[in-house]
């Protein structure tokens, strides 16, 4: 699942610098995963201009598909219980309705955006697997119905 990171001092700068100027800015690994899926296109380009206007478009494209693959790899790799942890800092620190967030996620399942394109379908597997153990955690935990599959 690796981004192949050619051996440039300007790609390992950029790539650097987003860790450190933004992603260890956001505490939860999850938030990650949310930040860079938005940053990427219907075409799974990563696009990100200020970043681009510094770097160039390939050590952009490819500081961020490797710092995706990163943090996917660092959320799999964590156990169910710090999954829930690592959620509930992210609910904790956007989100003022945890209830209405968990409902859309039950309903809709946007989370399945957040694997990167280069995740193997295992990956892919265990991370819907995991999520949606969550999902029902946190269903029972607000005391949330099912969601009405006709809706």
């Amino acid at each position: 699942m690796k981004a192949e990171v050619k051996d440039s001092h300007f790609e390992r700068t950029a790539l650097a610098d987003l860790w450190r100027r933004t992603l260890s800015t956001i505490p939860s690994i999850y938030g990650r995963l949310v930040y860079l899926n938005a940053l990427r296109t219907e075409s799974g380009a990563y696009q990100h201009q200020g970043f681009v206007q510094v770097y160039g478009m390939q050590a952009a494209q490819t500081a961020l598909l490797a710092s995706h693959e990163q943090a996917f790899s660092s959320w799999l790799g964590f156990n169910l219980e710090q999954q829930k942890a690592d959620l509930d800092l992210y609910l904790a620190g956007v989100v003022p309705d945890r209830e209405g967030v968990i409902e859309i996620w039950l309903k809709l399942a946007p989370y399945r955006n957040l694997v990167p394109a280069t995740a193997r379908d295992s990956e892919r597997r265990l991370f819907m697997a995991e999520f949606g153990a969550l999902l029902e955690l946190l269903r029972r935990e607000h005391r949330l119905s099912r969601p009405d599959p006709e809706r």
